[in-house]
């Protein structure tokens, strides 16, 4: 079929667009920003775990808050009671409500006052109950959602002034969910400053200091950690009337200290409380830690005072942007964090180019091997489809993350999967005498079901993977889900047009698809069947010892299940192990454990378990008591919650994909086929599972992403099987179904073992050259690709008809021939 001039000149312009789109993205950045501004706008931006950079996920702390909020309830009871003349002494609290011996009046005006903090329809911020003659005041849960999703809202304002002051540059700053906030910001060399800054509350308040303890004091810890003192629960002066706030150095000392302002009415009440307590503590109080608590030695006037307290230079630039930006209206804890350092990142960029050149090297290669002129002919177009993909990248404002470059590399040896479905349909069709420009046709014809089959379950599972993953691994969705869509246009239109063009313009009479060296045999007459029993059997038996496997010893879970701390320590000589794992050992609580990791200069610290900030912080502390010089190019904390929920999501992930998959199998096949594939799905993903047990390879976030993937993989190369009997069955084949199995098998067998090698040699590259970031999927990647071809040559026949066979159900070919 000729294409209209119209049709070709669409192509050629968009094509180009799109490579002189991708281009800059090959450049350095110095070669970029020599370039007109709208020819760099649609440059795919770089993950931070590229160009270095941290990210925290921030969540409003509910008990906090629930203190907060009772304290307020607390304060609205007090004011009711003493309008009617009662004693608010006898309240008692408890961690979830307020009781008080009440008249029906008090309970009367509570209760009001509840129906108010509401609109009609809306449940009140609390309630009132009355029994025995005492009133019970109880939070409720909707109260507390709705205080929770107010304080975020609030805290975000707050957390934007508090980066922005720090000077990062192009913060990203958004809610996610209901009471989170991300914060990701790009070149940040220092993130333990900025989990202070953004995990510290701020609630700052002047407070007399008490002679001792006593009834209204509380004894609080000194910020250094050198004791407590008792401080008048009374707060004088609190920190919302603080103005400004700055950092400097005393004159005398030169020690760093923070100056502040009150405004008009704080400067005020600051002069008549020091003009009044002369001689008398003043202690500067800030998130329950008191930071400074000097004598008053005269009255201060004009509102103006400074803190002292043996700062770092760092602690009291912090605390002067903690006092200048305001106090969070709760405190937010650090539910996960990931960071990045910048030569780290320029390292995972280098190892992505290195392992992407010599993947896609490993894949020219082979397919001009197994192809000749016609392979280096799809070759080029699948360089020109990682152009269409990074172009299609900017476009979307994606951002390309390291598992969107592993992304993009194993793309490299999926799409070429079309291109030798669609050559083996040529071959087929010359050597039963069919012209040139008719095996063209035909070989197309017949391969488009199957590409499109065997696409559409790999891109179920990238969809699902986006919808329940998150960050890097939502990146990683993208791009193969793009990469593959782009692959089926260039593979099945773009490929079919040049070959189309090239056979009119040779005249050529029958289009030969010859290897590079030798020829091409003919399918061969491999018994699978046969031996089906048996290798059903080595399946089953091989699946339930993964399955035992992951009972004993178990998979070696991360931090992303278990929750915890992971840090990379690097320093400029060799790290002293023994001194560093007995210096974490004595400071860092929890079960920390200590390994080298790549060369002897880096180390790789871990803490499993219910860990925070604080854990954090304490490994900094032990490290850089060892190690002065210690520098920690990449740290990640996931807290319990976080991993709690990373657990769930991904094995409801996997569960959908199963699913979804089925169900397409399902409308596409009859259900034979789709419980055939399904069952020897469970196969080769407990056998997998089995794998990594066995290795030790850890499990994480990337280890779920690897099987999502290898679950799109696996059902891709069973439909390919099973279109193939479909097709011979459909087209009235009247022989048993073990010898339609086995030539078809025999058929696709050359296919399958192509589209492996081809994707192996994508991956492996990633496995020995990628750094840990990506080995982790690449490894379980290459053991489930292994499997899964082996399954599809010898064990997904023979489940297909042991399922027929058991059902007492024949496969009619009238009944699939509708189906296709």
């Amino acid at each position: 079929m000729r294409r209209p001039a119209w049709v070709v000149m669409t192509y050629a312009v968009l094509l180009l667009l799109a490579v002189a789109t991708a281009l800059p993205n090959f450049l350095s950045k110095d070669m970029r920003d020599k370039l007109p501004p709208w020819a760099t706008s649609q440059t795919v931006s770089l993950g931070l775990d590229l160009q270095g950079g941290a990210h925290l996920l921030l969540a409003v702390d509910r008990a906090d808050l629930a203190t907060a909020r009772l304290q307020e309830l607390r304060q609205i009871l007090v004011s009711e009671m003493r309008a009617q003349n009662l004693n608010p002494a006898t309240i008692r609290a408890s961690d979830t409500d307020l009781s008080v011996p009440a008249s029906a009046a008090l309970v009367a005006a509570l209760q009001a006052t509840a129906s108010a903090s509401s609109g009609p329809g809306i449940a009140p911020d609390f309630t009132v109950d009355l029994s025995d003659g005492v009133a019970r005041l109880s939070l409720t849960d909707t109260g507390l959602e709705r205080a929770a999703s107010d304080a975020a809202d609030a805290s975000l304002e707050v957390i934007r002034h508090r980066v922005d002051q720090v000077g990062v540059s192009e913060p990203v700053i958004s809610r996610v969910g209901d009471d989170r906030i991300l914060v990701q910001m790009p070149g940040v060399e220092n993130p333990a400053q900025l989990r202070a800054l953004l995990g510290s509350t701020a609630k700052m308040s002047f407070q007399m200091v008490a002679p001792g303890p006593g009834p209204g004091v509380s004894l609080l810890p000194l910020r250094d950690g050198t004791g407590e003192i008792p401080v008048e629960d009374r707060v004088a002066l609190s920190g919302d009337r603080l103005d400004a706030a700055a950092s400097g150095f005393e004159p005398d000392t030169g020690q760093p200290m923070v100056t502040f302002d009150f405004d008009r009415q704080g400067g005020a009440a600051f002069a008549e409380i020091t003009a009044a307590n002369i001689g008398q503590r003043f202690a500067v109080v800030l998130d329950g830690e008191v930071l400074t608590a000097p004598v008053i030695q005269q009255a201060i006037p004009g509102g103006q005072g400074q803190i002292t307290g043996n700062f770092t230079v760092e602690e009291a630039q912090t605390l002067a942007v903690l006092l200048t930006s305001g106090a969070l209206p709760a405190s937010l804890d650090v539910i996960e964090e990931r960071s990045v350092g910048a030569a780290l990142g320029a390292d995972s960029i280098r190892a992505g180019l290195v392992t992407g050149a010599i993947g896609l090297a490993l894949v020219v290669a082979i397919m001009v091997g197994l192809y000749g002129a016609w392979g280096l002919l799809a070759s080029a177009i699948l360089g020109l489809n990682v152009m269409l993909t990074l172009t299609a990248l900017g476009l979307l404002g994606a951002t390309l993350t390291l598992p969107g470059i592993a992304g993009i590399i194993l793309c490299l040896g999926i799409a070429v999967d079309s291109n030798i479905l669609i050559f083996s349909r040529i071959r087929e069709e010359t050597a039963k005498g069919a012209v040139a420009i008719k095996a063209l046709t035909l070989g197309y014809g017949r391969a488009w079901a199957t590409i499109l089959d065997a696409n559409i379950t790999t891109l179920l599972a990238m969809v699902l993977l986006f919808m329940f993953g998150a960050g890097a691994i939502r990146g990683f969705a993208v791009t193969m889900s793009l990469g593959i869509v782009i692959s089926m246009f260039t593979a099945v239109a773009l490929m079919r047009f040049m070959m189309e063009t090239l056979v009119r313009r040779r005249k050529l009479k029958r289009l030969e698809i010859k290897p590079l060296i030798g020829g091409v045999p003919a399918p061969g007459k491999l018994s699978f069947m046969r031996r089906g029993r048996l290798a059903l059997a080595v399946s089953a038996v091989l699946s339930v010892g993964s399955l035992g496997l992951l009972v004993m010893p178990g998979p070696n879970l991360g931090i992303d299940f278990t929750g915890g701390v992971q840090m990379v320590l690097r320093s400029d000589a060799p790290v002293p192990l023994s001194e560093l794992r007995a210096a974490i050992a004595a400071q860092v609580p929890g079960d920390a454990s200590l390994q080298a990791f790549g060369d002897p200069n880096e180390a790789l610290i871990r803490v499993q378990g219910e860990v925070g900030q604080a854990t954090v912080a304490a490994v900094e502390r032990a490290a850089t008591d060892v190690i002065p010089d210690a520098v920690f190019n990449q740290i990640d904390l996931v807290g319990p919650t976080i991993s709690g929920e990373l657990a769930t999501t991904g094995l409801l992930a996997l569960g959908l994909a199963v699913l979804a998959m089925l169900a397409y199998i399902w409308v596409r096949f009859e259900w034979h086929f789709a419980a055939g594939a399904i069952a020897v799905l469970f196969l080769d993903v407990t056998k997998t599972f089995g794998v990594i047990a066995l290795m030790g390879w850890e499990v994480n976030l990337t280890t779920i992403v690897a099987l999502l993937t290898l679950i799109g993989y696996s059902v891709n190369d069973k439909v390919v099987v099973y279109d193939r009997i479909r097709e011979h069955l459909a087209g009235g084949c009247d022989e048993p179904l073990a010898d339609v199995i086995d030539h078809s098998l025999n058929q696709v067998l050359a296919r399958c073992i192509f589209t492996s090698g081809t994707t192996l040699a994508a991956i492996v590259p990633m496995a020995i050259w990628g750094g840990p970031a990506v080995s982790g999927f690449a490894w379980p990647m290459i053991a489930g690709v292994t499997i899964a071809t082996a399954s599809s040559l010898f064990v997904a026949g023979p489940v297909l008809a042991w399922l027929a066979q058991r059902n007492k159900v024949a496969i009619m070919p009238d009944a699939l021939s509708n189906q296709t």
